[in-house]
């Protein structure tokens, strides 16, 4: 894995345009979708390294959290670019925000849900009459479909952001985020063979989460300032998992900045479980690219939902960076 990551990290150097040392730097501003923690680690990292600047763009990172919405800070134009799931991206297009992907960073899904083996709970049907925790929004898409597939009738229990009420059993099954919540469980006394994970990607529900979006009109204004800032993102991701240490001293320095807990050892995991959801499992080319048979997953589930009104194409919601001639 290590060779893969260098011969990743050269290959993004070769590509550096060529008298880059001589490109002026253009303004931009980029906003995640949550507060500081090593599930951005790449956008820190390319800052910190300078790649955006090397990039041409000088950038400015917004702090993230759960009261600044990227979505809004995107259409009132307080920010260019925004992390931001697909599904998330996909509804707020439906409502007319004319908003596209120009980078899929997370190729697989994190979320999960699980159950202690003690509950008897080891396969879908399991769960019917049980008791599960459920966060809401976005969260609920991917367990209602889930649900619906396997026809179980549960008892949904509202699930705070604390995996308190499953480790005292208030709840049979929980959500989680692999690379948190999950975590933070096999680190409350639980060991990994006394839990049941059901991962949705296993069951045909991968919807990637994520993803660099901006607004359409600022792309078609300067489609090589988004690209770039791709490229340089991108970039911040391979070396962040070359050079992991490095990378969570950078992190650990932005959540404390922000005032956050910085736990090295937590986000030590989270930084390990991005590269497993980043990197690609088969074929080079599709770092960074969202795929248009996940793409087109989500929109079915969405839209039978009753979540988005219409599946847009995908080639008007998707922009290659890799696949665009420079100007």
């Amino acid at each position: 894995m290590r060779i893969l990551l260098s011969l990743l990290f050269m290959l993004f150097l070769a590509v550096l345009p060529a008298g880059a040392a001589e490109i002026a730097l253009k303004k931009a501003s980029f906003i995640p979708q949550w507060s500081p923690q090593a599930q951005f680690a790449g956008y820190y990292v390319a800052y910190e390294k300078g790649f955006y600047k090397k990039y041409g763009v000088d950038l400015t990172i917004l702090q993230g959290g759960p009261n600044q919405s990227p979505t809004d800070f995107l259409e009132r134009r307080k920010a260019d670019f925004v992390s931001l799931w697909l599904s998330t991206a996909m509804q707020r297009r439906s409502h007319g925000v004319k908003l596209i992907n120009i980078g899929q960073v997370m190729q697989r899904s994190a979320l999960m849900l699980i159950a202690k083996k003690s509950s008897n709970i080891k396969t879908p049907q399991d769960m019917n009459g049980k008791k599960v925790g459920i966060w809401g929004a976005d969260f609920q898409i991917q367990p209602r479909a889930f649900f619906k597939k396997y026809n179980l009738h549960i008892n949904v229990i509202p699930q705070s952001f604390s995996v308190n009420l499953f480790l005292r059993g208030g709840v049979d099954v929980a959500s989680a985020m692999w690379y948190n919540e999950y975590h933070t469980i096999i680190n409350s006394g639980l060991n990994e063979d006394e839990l049941t994970t059901f991962f949705f990607y296993d069951y045909g529900l991968n919807f990637p989460e994520d993803g660099i979006y901006v607004l359409e009109d600022t792309y078609r204004k300067d489609p090589a300032l988004s690209c770039a800032f791709v490229r340089a993102s991108l970039e911040g991701w391979l070396y962040a998992f070359a050079h992991p240490e490095e990378a969570l001293d950078i992190v650990l320095n932005y959540i404390s900045r922000a005032k956050g807990p910085a736990n090295r050892v937590h986000q030590r995991w989270m930084l390990a479980r991005m590269k497993d959801l980043i990197l690609p499992v088969d074929e080079v080319s599709t770092l960074g690219n969202l795929q248009p048979s996940d793409y087109e997953g989500v929109g079915r589930e969405l839209f039978a939902s009753g979540l988005i009104r219409i599946i847009p194409a995908y080639n008007s919601f998707c922009v290659r960076c890799d696949n665009r001639a420079e100007n």
